[in-house]
């Protein structure tokens, strides 16, 4: 492609002086937020590499475009879509326009394609809802001029990256469910290349061993209420499970309607939590103890990324964790032994 006969980018100039891209922009923008041995140190990488920097790299300091990429899935999940809505509403309240590029969520080649062509676009930073592994990867070959944040991306990664903390949430579910009673919990697991399936995993984990108990196996599933009513036939017919954490909601509802077919009573037999709290988790029969995402926050906290720099003195760090919130409903009660 274009980029690749390009000379030297920020990131090369960045990457040699060691600041951010970011701090790369402000020197040449003389942004006074700045220190002096900083920007000797970039002006003395610039001269090295021979870069000349062009219109992109001056748009997000300048102003003069006032237009955000992002680069989503091209999904009807709940998550993604939330995701895509809060920022777009957060760049609105910033003043800035945003330009959607979808790509399907494991073809990496379609990632880097509808960066560079945003890139190309002039846009004044980029936001990549990054959830699977092969989307997060594919950045490995993306180079820009402009500032580039993730959104619930892979924890492993180096980049600036916005996401809800997928493992408090498993945390907060699994020790509910302790709470209320019960000796162990359950989990079905979401796709296990979703960076937020293996985290509500690990979070789930953690919390059964810190309690002193050794988790069960997972029980393999996707995002969908029909891989949550294959769980719940499996589940359901095990007279030992009295607690199940679903990765999602729609995994727990497939698994309540299981329940209900094999005359389990929710709570008064099983007790179940889901995770993302959609609109009709509150009208499931019985209504669904959930976690409810901040969406809103990680579109603010991924928007603060693009407009600060790391390197400052007092900057926060590159990875912002939103903590979700318990939302307490009927479908948890104490085991029947403890009733």
């Amino acid at each position: 492609m274009a980029k690749a006969v390009r000379g030297p980018s920020m990131f090369d100039v960045a990457r040699l002086a060691g600041v951010s891209h970011q701090t790369v922009s402000r020197v040449l923008n003389e942004h006074p937020n700045v220190k002096d041995t900083t920007r000797a140190r970039v002006r003395s990488a610039i001269e090295q590499l021979g870069y000349r920097p062009n219109r992109a790299a001056r748009t997000l300091v300048t102003g003069r475009d006032q237009v955000l990429g992002i680069v989503a899935p091209r999904s009807t999940l709940f998550g993604p879509v939330s995701l895509l809505a809060a920022f777009e509403e957060q760049a609105g309240v910033a003043g800035f326009g945003i330009s959607v590029v979808r790509v399907r969520e494991h073809v990496a080649g379609q990632v880097t394609e509808a960066v560079t062509k945003l890139l190309d676009a002039r846009v004044a930073g980029v936001v990549v809802i990054a959830p699977v592994a092969d989307v997060a990867g594919a950045l490995d070959e993306v180079s820009g001029d402009v500032p580039l944040v993730t959104v619930d991306g892979d924890p492993a990664d180096d980049r600036p990256m916005a996401t809800v903390d997928q493992e408090l949430g498993a945390r907060l579910a699994t020790e509910h469910l302790l709470a209320a009673g019960h000796r162990t919990v359950w989990h079905v697991g979401g796709p296990t290349d979703w960076f937020d399936a293996t985290g509500r995993a690990r979070g789930w984990a953690a919390a059964l061993r810190d309690a002193g108990i050794e988790p069960p196996p997972i029980v393999p599933g996707d995002w969908s209420p029909d891989a949550g009513y294959q769980a719940g036939q499996f589940l359901g017919r095990m007279p030992e499970v009295t607690a199940v954490f679903t990765a999602n909601d729609g995994l727990a509802t497939g698994l309540l309607h299981a329940l209900h077919d094999l005359g389990r009573d929710v709570p008064g037999e099983v007790s179940v939590v889901g995770f993302d709290d959609v609109p009709a988790s509150a009208h499931l029969v019985p209504p669904l103890t959930t976690l409810r995402p901040d969406f809103e926050a990680v579109a603010r906290e991924a928007l603060d990324l693009l407009l600060s720099d790391p390197d400052d003195e007092g900057a926060v760090g590159l990875h912002r964790h939103v903590a979700p919130v318990l939302v307490p409903r009927a479908s948890v009660a104490a085991p029947p032994s403890a009733s």
